[in-house]
């Protein structure tokens, strides 16, 4: 397959914020396309009706990727959708722990404060390793110490190219049967994702960015010990997460679409099937490799350049890049760089405040890599950003 030529941008961008949302590549845009022809023509529900068997395929499909099976899949609208549903799983009363890191995702933080300030649920964070990440050792301790109703840890924050030990997590949370929560928002499309390895209870993420799906599409994974318990199921179910079976009785959908509603958009189920099918034909470990290396390639490039200095910390490093000079004008910059063809990101305090605040920034310029960059692409941005700085 000829990846460059499948994204059609690369031939006049060079795009580097993948971690916002990355260039889907032809299968997803002509598979859209062509159900939304069909949809103008025919007709909402019956367009639904026609293509049943392909929307149907979004469950195997996204649990081939994932080891999982496809009663284990629901539909959600983003990562952050998910997220909810899963938190709104669980019967919160005063006292109860939520057992997080310093570097879990702003919607994270803010629904955990929402559940802290509504129900008195406690909210406790492990602390990081010295090299960057969070400490398994403090995590461990914190278990036992706390047993807390739910372990929840983003993979990848969004702010920097740290990859958290979502297994080793995974296996203190077995061993001491603790619910885990996991936000692959960032990790579905670059990183290999295992749910058995993981051992996780629920796992979110989105199509849109290293997926190379649509926006506002997502899913959510339940496991199976999840769902065995009737008890648990999202705070407001419609249809499709229930029957109503009696005048005042009603029962759980014994699958994951116990986390769903009826109204979604079929044409974006269909984008994000098309692209995890596109990923798994480019090899997993294949991109997850690509992505590292380009990652690498461009904290050298950057840190060639005088007085910038590169945030990532951690044992392992993805393709997400975060840097900082005392010259970077936030969104100034980034607009200067999308004028010359590259598009990249700026991450402020307000989406990282414990992480920014511990490396001194208000904000850092994040560039992104996929697989389908080059390292010409990355030498030219870099040229770019050394013109800016003057």
């Amino acid at each position: 397959m000829d990846i460059r030529q499948d994204t059609p941008a690369c031939l006049d961008k060079i795009h580097l914020n993948n971690a916002g949302a990355s260039l889907p590549p032809l299968v997803v845009q002509n598979t859209m396309r062509d159900y939304y022809e069909v949809e103008a023509r025919t007709g909402g529900y019956e367009t639904a009706d026609l293509y049943r068997t392909q929307i149907a395929a979004f469950y195997p499909t996204l649990a081939t990727l994932l080891n999982a099976q496809p009663h284990n899949i629901a539909w959600a609208a983003s990562a952050t959708d998910g997220y909810a549903r899963a938190l709104s799983t669980f019967n919160w009363k005063t006292g109860d722990t939520i057992l997080t890191t310093v570097n879990d995702y702003v919607s994270n933080q803010l629904a955990f404060f929402s559940l802290r300030d509504r129900y008195g649920v406690q909210v406790i964070r492990a602390n990081d390793l010295p090299e960057g990440g969070v400490d398994p050792d403090d995590m461990a301790q914190k278990i036992r110490q706390y047993r807390p109703q739910l372990v929840a840890v983003t993979h990848i924050p969004t702010n920097s190219g740290l990859v958290q030990p979502i297994e080793v997590i995974g296996q203190l949370c077995r061993e001491t049967d603790t619910w885990y929560l996991v936000d692959a928002c960032q990790s579905l499309g670059q990183r290999p994702l295992d749910v058995q390895a993981i051992g996780c209870d629920f796992l979110t993420a989105t199509a849109r960015k290293y997926l190379r799906g649509p926006r506002g599409a997502g899913l959510m994974y339940a496991s199976d010990r999840a769902l065995a318990r009737t008890d648990m199921y999202m705070l407001l179910p419609d249809m499709v997460g229930a029957d109503w079976v009696q005048a005042d009785q009603w029962s759980v959908n014994p699958t994951a679409k116990r986390f769903e509603y009826f109204e979604h958009a079929p044409a974006l189920k269909l984008g994000m099937e098309a692209a995890a099918r596109y990923f798994m034909e480019v090899g997993p470990e294949t991109a997850s490799a690509r992505i590292n290396a380009l990652g690498a390639d461009l904290r050298e490039r950057l840190l060639q350049l005088e007085g910038i200095r590169v945030l990532d910390k951690g044992a392992d490093l993805c393709g997400i890049v975060t840097a900082w000079h005392p010259a970077f004008e936030g969104q100034k910059m980034m607009h200067w760089l999308r004028e010359r063809g590259v598009n990249t990101s700026v991450s402020t305090r307000a989406a990282a405040l414990l992480d920014f605040d511990q490396k001194g920034v208000e904000a850092a310029l994040r560039m992104s890599v996929h697989y389908y960059n080059t390292e010409a692409e990355l030498e030219r941005a870099v040229a770019l950003l050394a013109e800016y700085l003057g």
